[in-house]
């Protein structure tokens, strides 16, 4: 890239000691974030694996519904042009390659205009497809997944894979097909199918079974033409309750993974869980994430935070410490993540509208993920919250619970147990000992 899109902004790096306020708001940095630091044998970097989204990072104009968009991209004309798009691609590599972020997410109408037919969306897409490839190649990034936006234009105002028009199924198969061909293209670690309005807004005018019928197709669609070009990464499908909808298909981890199960569809997709999907669901993140690692279905995580209060997808940059000490739990429980990645999917505020914000906040959601990691590891080195859960559990593993487990007794058998042992004794769950254990490993000296 011959031109420098932020040129005030020197490359991130990791540096603890204190400084004032006014000297360091115009230069990012890390206070915690060290991409080679070692923690359970392994570097943050590796760890993490953090991306960063096309569409917040540089299509956000962070407008609300109350006022107009606030955010200044120079590099921007506003126009749907394909050098527009270019230079928005060069600008967003500039940035992966200063926050020391490797890999980064998109749609397909992120990247590039969409055009009069499907031909012209497609002609532009890969026009756009030769030159990432090319910024990929120089500035050594990669692409940890890619999707189809099948909710913006007014086509999909019913849904897409669930629209009662052949047609627009139809118009959704060729756009997804383009999207994972592309994926592909750009050795993507994953592909992600969100279904931003696969539900409905009212039973009235709604076939439900007919519409799951429509989606299941769908997905069993995308996943055998994913195998028929020799495309390697995972597929994901991305649960959120509602908004836009009234209801969503998949609207949490529970139901989306019943849904897999119920269409012959479970173990060809993992799940992709975003912290704020997981507020609106009514569920805490600590939840989906484990349901989803129970399974043996936890691909990939979209880091935000919604606020608490507020009914809507906020998306803020995680920087709540105990959230993210949660979630890096998970992950190392399950061994980490190995095709997925902790892909911001957060926009700054409205009022943080300067281009230095795009780093303050990425490096702010960095560094909060770094204290989680850390914290994550010191809870499992100390032992004691696993310890009390496997002595909580202990007469599961004695004779009797393995007999039972293993469905060697009837229920006939089971009520002559319990008339043979007497009286039963519940014992504590202690929560909030174990509470304020995690408290110490996170805030104690």
């Amino acid at each position: 890239m011959s031109h420098e899109y932020f040129p005030s902004i020197a490359p991130l790096s990791w540096n603890p000691a204190p400084s004032s306020e006014s000297a360091s708001h115009r230069h990012p940095r890390f206070r915690f974030y060290d991409a080679s630091e070692k923690v359970e044998g392994k570097s943050m970097h590796d760890h993490l694996r953090f991306a960063a989204c096309y569409w917040h990072t540089m299509r956000n104009g962070l407008s609300d519904p109350f006022g107009a968009a606030t955010a200044r991209t120079p590099w921007d004309d506003q126009s749907d042009s394909i050098p527009n798009a270019k230079r928005r691609a060069e600008a967003f590599f500039e940035f992966l390659t200063k926050c020391q972020i490797t890999r980064w997410c998109f749609h397909d109408r992120d990247l590039a205009p969409e055009g009069e037919t499907i031909a012209h969306s497609e002609r532009n897409l890969d026009e756009l497809v030769d030159h990432v490839a090319a910024l990929q190649k120089a500035t050594n990034r990669r692409l940890l997944w890619g999707t189809a936006n099948l909710f913006s234009h007014p086509r999909y105002v019913h849904g897409a894979a669930t629209s009662p028009s052949v047609d627009v199924f139809l118009s959704a198969a060729a756009q997804v097909r383009k999207a994972i061909e592309v994926t592909h293209a750009l050795g993507g670690e994953g592909y992600v199918l969100w279904g931003g309005r696969e539900g409905y807004d009212t039973l009235l005018n709604t076939d439900l079974a007919r519409e799951r019928e429509q989606l299941a197709r769908f997905l069993h669609l995308a996943s055998d033409y994913a195998q028929s070009i020799g495309f390697r990464g995972v597929l994901l499908i991305e649960p959120k309750p509602h908004e836009p909808t009234t209801h969503q298909y998949d609207s949490d981890s529970e139901a989306t993974l019943n849904f897999l199960r119920e269409f012959g569809l479970f173990g060809k997709f993992q799940l992709n869980l975003e912290t704020n999907h997981a507020t609106l669901a009514g569920h805490s993140m600590e939840h989906e994430l484990t349901v989803a690692r129970a399974a043996g279905a936890l691909g990939s995580i979209d880091a935000n935070m919604g606020t608490v209060g507020l009914g809507w997808d906020t998306d803020r940059f995680p920087t709540d410490v105990a959230l993210t000490t949660q979630i890096m739990l998970a992950v190392l429980t399950m061994g980490g993540l190995s095709h997925g990645g902790l892909n911001f999917d957060a926009k700054r505020r409205r009022a943080s509208f300067e281009p230095v914000d795009l780093f303050h906040s990425h490096a702010a959601g960095m560094d909060a993920f770094a204290l989680g990691l850390k914290a994550a590891a010191r809870i499992r080195a100390d032992g004691r919250v696993q310890e009390f859960v496997r002595e909580r559990y202990a007469s599961w593993d004695a004779p009797l619970g393995r007999k039972i487990r293993a469905g060697e007794l009837t229920l006939a058998q089971c009520a002559q147990e319990a008339a043979n042992s007497g009286t039963v004794v519940a014992a504590s769950g202690r929560q909030e000992l174990l509470e304020s254990i995690v408290n110490e490993l996170l805030f104690g000296a």
